[in-house]
């Protein structure tokens, strides 16, 4: 029972911090399009948040070990609600580059604190859960990462109906008090010592010396850029720019998407339990999700490419690229604590999400780049080259039932 009441106020922290996190970057990309920010500039204000995430989850996993998850998943909380205030003191009188300047430090503090509570609160369900139990700790890692999407989605819907109905300045500062009151509560009630290592761990650990854990991070990595190059910049643009959606309906439609991508993330362990060998995903079925994504883009920038209507190709194919995408995560985030080690679990999660990050790094500036030199198709065609090195990498991965290997 304390167990799963340590997982509910774990997964509780990190819905709430999934809202203003989903919520803050609809804002931001939302209120400097209005403002007449590029794509390219647009891209600026996110690559300090995602560059920064690099940088957190390869220190951070040696910091929660050493330290606990408790601390880790604190210092995240704390960071947004300061990232959150700050953004709430921007002045729309600044010059524009001291505004990208001022936006893309806050957006950094952000950037860490979305990947100190994501690191702390998906480790400790590796804590949390009996060693052995594979099938219990997948469905878990499903409801976890598929709960967080759907938030991450209810967020974007929030920031666009934050931003037309109580202005920029003042959704940061009601975000920043909610999520402060969280932070207060999850204090009182978790445990020192969650996911604190038993023996002293050396800061050369933190790069990860097991074949298949690093297999896995550098296929996180491009199936992360794979998404990111078209969804952060070049996606909402397009929408407002080409189609002529308003703030709600670009937040309203990206929120439906994640929220539905996140939904099936959470099933995942029903939907692929037919087909899997032992209930449990292995590496072939990372590949072969990442192959049939590939597939599935190049279709949607063949069509977009011929002109075909948005709603037939960016708006049907986004929801099926959502679909496979989605199973495919859980897939990583299943494989990824199934490989690593109870007591470095923190590590070993920090250098994957470190992966990840970087994944998103490189996708949001490519995001931004890509489609103001050749739109959504050039967007959609890098994505293709991506998943296909996804898939690549991934048939490397282990086919049988996969253990830690240092």
């Amino acid at each position: 029972m304390t167990d799963l009441r340590n997982y509910t106020l774990v997964t509780a922290a990190y819905w709430a911090f999934t809202l203003t996190d989903g919520a803050l970057r609809m804002l931001v990309l939302l209120h400097f399009h209005e403002l007449g920010y590029s794509a390219v500039q647009i891209a600026m204000l996110f690559l300090l948040y995602e560059f920064f995430g690099v940088i957190t989850n390869l220190v951070g996993g040696w910091i929660g070990s050493h330290l606990g998850l408790k601390v880790t998943l604190f210092a995240g909380l704390a960071l947004q609600v300061v990232a959150l205030s700050s953004l709430a003191l921007l002045d729309p009188g600044w010059p524009a580059a001291l505004s990208v300047a001022y936006v893309m430090g806050a957006q950094a503090l952000s950037g860490i604190a979305k990947d100190l509570t994501k690191m702390s609160s998906k480790s400790a369900i590796k804590v949390l859960i009996p060693e052995g139990a594979e099938g219990t700790l997948f469905k878990w890692v499903a409801i976890l990462t598929g709960s967080k999407n759907a938030l991450k989605g209810a967020g974007f819907f929030l920031g666009g109906v934050l931003l037309t109905g109580l202005g920029f300045r003042t959704s940061l500062l009601a975000m920043a008090g909610a999520l402060a009151l969280v932070l207060a509560a999850a204090i009182l009630n978790l445990p020192g010592d969650l996911g604190q290592a038993k023996k002293k761990v050396k800061f050369t650990a933190i790069l990860s010396k097991s074949p298949n854990i690093n297999l896995l991070s550098a296929a996180r990595m491009f199936l992360f850029g794979s998404r990111d190059v078209w969804f952060v910049v070049g996606l909402p643009v397009f929408l407002s720019a080409s189609l002529n959606w308003s703030h709600a309906e670009v937040g309203g439609f990206l929120a439906l998407w994640v929220i539905g991508y996140g939904g099936v993330q959470a099933l995942a362990p029903n939907l692929l339990k037919r087909g899997l060998s032992g209930g449990t995903p292995q590496g072939g079925t990372a590949a072969l999700g990442a192959f049939a994504l590939a597939a599935l883009t190049a279709l949607i920038a063949l069509g977009v490419q011929g002109g075909v209507s948005p709603w037939l190709t960016v708006v049907a194919g986004l929801a099926l690229f959502g679909l496979v995408f989605a199973v495919n995560s859980s897939v990583h985030s299943y494989l990824i604590l199934n490989y690593s080690d109870n007591d470095s679990v923190s590590l070993d999660v920090g250098f994957y999400y470190m992966a990840n990050a970087a994944g998103r790094l490189f996708g949001t500036l490519l995001s931004g780049v890509v489609f103001q030199l050749a739109g959504l198709t050039g967007c959609l065609w890098v994505s293709v080259a991506l998943l296909l090195g996804t898939g690549v990498i991934s048939l490397k991965l282990p086919r049988g039932k996969s253990a830690y290997t240092p």
